[in-house]
């Protein structure tokens, strides 16, 4: 176990050196990718700026940084950037779309003689009310360059708003809010797209549909193919093991979800106990001697900080 263990680790680190959205696959009994790192901002980078550099969502590098200014980082600021993850907690196959963690996860049929891998970009996600739909779907089309053509819904929102009523047909361009690439899924009306509005990336700024960097949605737009399985799942708690330790990952949870979270801490331990029942997660670990950490615990759900933290003594 521990040399496959370490062996993951390896492989693991030189991947992420290499490119940092796309992960070797660890086996079935270890649930975490990537790793945790700093750069020195300044003056002439914003957080988000930084945020796009590394593969990462606005709220992401906001909340793994609360101390730093998100448009004036002081110069020499240390910016911790939050590309360590837990895998979700569902079947490891096709598109998984955590909507509270605003984090897509693709995991390939891998090629012949190659390692399995997990490809990991951040989207933005409907917002409160319109939001993005949860379950089982895949995808039915591509369409490099669309057009788009508003709903009426939306035609109605710009007129109430009191901005310009918006056009039957927006033809392929830089003003297409579609981007240069779209990915239908089976849900009517919802799309993966890139975007002319980078910036929102990682935010609950649309209207349903899962928008990614542009550079992000190029690389997966050629990769993923039509029929591809899409899960779109609801985890602001995640859980899981490394070399037999059990780390806690926390993301506020969609502000439509609060009602079910006011007791917060009760709701985390509800989890870790769901967690360690499950038999399939623990892959041999005996979860009747794991130890938690109190503080460690307190601190996580204090920070919510997207980042894996380790709560097993």
């Amino acid at each position: 176990m521990l040399l496959k263990v370490i062996a993951f680790l390896l492989c693991l680190t030189s991947a992420s050196l290499t490119l940092a959205e796309t992960y070797t696959l660890p086996p079935v009994d270890v649930d975490i990718i990537g790793q945790i790192r700093s750069v020195t901002a300044g003056r002439d980078n914003t957080l988000l700026d930084i945020a796009r550099d590394y593969d990462i969502g606005q709220n992401e590098i906001l909340h793994a940084n609360p101390g730093v200014d998100r448009w004036l980082p002081a110069d020499n600021s240390a910016v911790i950037l939050p590309n360590r993850h837990i895998l979700p907690g569902t079947t490891r196959n096709g598109l998984v779309i955590n909507l509270p963690e605003m984090r897509l996860y693709y995991y390939p049929k891998p090629e012949s003689g190659e390692p399995p891998v997990v490809i990991t970009h951040p989207v933005s996600v409907g917002r409160m009310d319109w939001e993005t739909p949860l379950g089982k779907t895949k995808i039915v089309s591509k369409k490099k360059d669309p057009d788009w053509r508003p709903p009426q819904s939306l035609k109605d929102e710009a007129i109430a708003e009191g901005n310009e009523p918006l056009p039957d047909i927006v033809r392929a361009g830089p003003d297409n809010p579609l981007g240069r690439y779209a990915i239908r899924l089976g849900i009517p009306g919802y799309l993966i797209h890139s975007t002319n509005k980078p910036y929102g990336v990682g935010m609950r700024v649309t209207h349903g549909c899962l928008r990614m960097y542009p550079e992000d949605i190029e690389t997966l737009f050629g990769k993923v193919s039509v029929g591809t399985q899409v899960q779109l799942i609801n985890q602001p708690i995640k859980l899981g093991w490394l070399a037999g330790s059990l780390f806690l990952e926390l993301h506020p949870p969609l502000e439509e979800d609060m009602d079910k979270y006011q007791d917060y801490m009760q709701s985390v331990l509800d989890a870790i106990s769901d967690f360690l029942a499950n038999d399939k997660n623990t892959g041999g670990i005996d979860s009747e001697g794991i130890s938690l950490s109190g503080s460690a615990l307190r601190q996580a759900i204090k920070e919510q900080s997207g980042i894996p933290v380790l709560i097993s003594r």
